[in-house]
């Protein structure tokens, strides 16, 4: 795979979908939706590995498809999120940029919105860039925009039991265990999920203020009845 992600959408593009004009900025990354021009080096980060092959960190173990399948199954994935987002329930995946290239994706999730005001989250990096610090930076960023400019009242997220580098994000960032679940992560192989809990009032927020554009026009999008 080959390609270079793109900077800011057109605003002939932008004026047809909203999202694609947001842009999260953090002091060493770009988040924005993820468009066709990220696909190729998107997919080059994740064929270059998310995780050893050994373990396996997500619920659905989709990393664990041959390549081709990989390949199709993840743009039609993106493809699929994209299409499905409505004012009740959406998810948002950030392509994550790191000097100009896609490392990863972040992911921000929420259902019947305007009541619960709780929103989830999820993650991944490619291997090569583990052990920076991005993991934390990158759900501050999303944090910040769901309290600060959505409206968000909760976060939730959840990981394997074992996975001290999931977890540790999410306890810099202040959310306290919520119970666990069983999950068959492979066939026949069973995980606990660490559930985890974050209210507004207790997010340890970063030194800095995630810089925002593109906003109104989601807002409008994805949380109407919480406009200002």
């Amino acid at each position: 795979m080959t390609g270079e992600p793109v900077g800011a959408a057109p605003d002939s593009l932008v004026r047809v979908w909203p999202l694609f004009g947001l842009v999260l900025t953090t002091p060493r990354l770009v988040l924005t939706p993820v468009r066709d021009e990220h696909l190729p080096a998107l997919i080059d980060a994740v064929l270059a590995g998310i995780h050893d092959p050994a373990e396996m960190p997500f619920s659905v173990p989709w990393t664990d498809a041959p390549r081709e399948v990989l390949i199709r199954e993840t743009a039609k994935h993106q493809w699929r999120i994209r299409a499905g987002v409505s004012a009740d329930s959406w998810t948002i995946n950030f392509a994550v940029l790191h000097e100009g290239r896609v490392i990863g994706v972040q992911d921000l999730t929420a259902r019947s919105f305007a009541l619960l005001r709780r929103v989830g989250s999820g993650s991944w990096l490619t291997r090569s860039v583990h052990g920076r610090g991005f993991g934390t930076e990158m759900r501050a960023a999303v944090l910040q925009f769901a309290f600060d400019h959505l409206g968000a009242t909760s976060a939730v997220s959840e990981a394997a039991a074992w996975n001290g580098a999931s977890l540790g994000v999410s306890t810099r960032l202040g959310y306290a265990p919520n119970g666990t679940a069983l999950v068959e992560v492979r066939r026949g192989e069973v995980d606990v999920q660490q559930i985890l809990l974050l209210a507004r009032e207790d997010f340890a927020r970063p030194d800095w203020v995630v810089d925002a554009q593109g906003v109104d026009a989601v807002r409008a999008l994805l949380s109407p009845a919480t406009r200002d």
